[in-house]
């Protein structure tokens, strides 16, 4: 068995923002429009008018301040409310193998590799932008990576239970060098037409080098001292959208086929279970969650993540426990990763941290490293 480490972080930043102003001024206008048309339904109590949404609300509920877009002129076109992609012939490099690129590109340079270092990609995201051919084999083509790639979907969780793939695939040496690319094009499901969570996702790119130990070059390595996962199914977060739809004869513009939760109860039961999860894992590698120098967390809702860490630590200071979704909002898998990649550089070797994603499953996953 191979020791493992993390050796390099890359991220992608979209070109567009959406400040929470510019979110609402562009729903409640939709909102507008909307109960002008029903006016009569409304007036006639078959139908509840909708209600506008307020910054001071957003700000409220989830910490979020703006998100990145790759488009956002549609997203804000009250009688659109998604945003406008350009589709691309197949003989064209992907949208989501574009971000994906970029993003790899800075982890691989970031741990003094290549692309013909990597012997395997995995491609981990909430959505993927087509059924087949695998996402990771065009994103493994465009690097000039050799080995194998596979798709992988476990919606938020998705990154962290890639990695522990790559880990294990080079703990057991059937890879020495894997690349985690996490493109989550949000905008894409989003329901930005729902007051309850029309403000929640934004779009990003992360990418994460896992590699043996006795390969790596960077001075800014982090070894792998234990990965976890576990899930539970709930319905609380789910989107219908897939490939059987046109055969169920169902609109696929209907709401189930975007992102929808009961936040409520998803706040209340995924809390203790991520609580729960971390505390098990630190204890099994006989951590103390207060031995812990920094936790990355998914970054879905400030509130959860602050009752996550006091549960753990009693502290939910930024140092301890960094945000990033006032800048990013959700990123679905990539927000904890975004997390790691911005808030490491100030730890000492030996100083312990755990990245951990939790949602639509239920699913949680952490890892567990330490600074060389």
């Amino acid at each position: 068995m191979h020791s493992v480490v993390i050796s390099g972080t890359g991220l992608y930043q979209p070109p567009h923002t959406i400040t929470n102003a510019e979110l609402v001024e562009s729903f409640n206008r939709y909102v507008d429009l909307q109960n002008a048309q029903h006016a009569t339904e409304i007036a006639a109590g078959t139908r509840e008018p909708l209600q506008h949404s307020s910054v001071e609300f957003i700000e409220k509920a989830s910490g979020i301040k703006q998100r990145y877009v790759l488009e956002k002129s549609g997203i804000l076109d009250p009688t659109r409310m998604y945003p406008r992609l350009q589709e691309r012939p197949d003989d064209q490099l992907s949208l989501m193998g574009e971000l994906a690129v970029a993003a790899s590109q800075q982890a691989l340079q970031q741990a003094g590799k290549t692309g013909a270092d990597i012997d395997a990609v995995l491609c981990a995201a909430s959505n993927m932008q087509r059924a087949y051919p695998a996402m990771a084999v065009e994103i493994q083509q465009a690097l000039g990576a050799g080995g194998y790639g596979f798709d992988m979907n476990v919606a938020c969780s998705s990154a962290t239970f890639a990695i522990e793939q790559a880990v294990n695939a080079v703990r057991t040496g059937s890879a020495k060098c894997v690349l985690v690319v996490n493109p989550e094009i949000t905008s894409g499901h989003q329901a930005w037409n729902d007051r309850d969570c029309h403000f929640i996702f934004g779009d990003v790119c992360t990418a994460v080098i896992v590699e043996r130990a006795d390969t790596a070059t960077t001075a800014d390595a982090w070894e792998v001292l234990g990965t976890r996962l576990a899930t539970q199914f709930s319905n609380n977060i789910r989107n219908n959208f897939g490939f059987l739809n046109r055969s169920e004869d169902s609109d696929p513009n209907a709401r189930d086929k975007t992102f929808r939760q009961e936040g409520r109860k998803v706040f209340k039961e995924v809390v203790p279970i991520a609580a729960a999860h971390i505390e098990g894992h630190l204890s099994d590698l006989g951590h103390a969650p207060s031995a812990v120098r920094r936790y990355w967390l998914h970054q879905a809702n400030q509130g959860m993540n602050q009752l996550v860490i006091k549960k753990l630590a009693g502290d939910a200071s930024a140092d301890l426990a960094p945000l990033i979704l006032d800048e990013f909002a959700n990123t679905a898998s990539a927000g904890s990763i975004i997390a790691f990649h911005k808030h490491r550089a100030d730890l000492a070797a030996g100083d312990v941290g755990v990245i951990c994603s939790f949602g639509a499953g239920y699913s949680v996953g952490s890892v567990v490293l330490r600074k060389r």
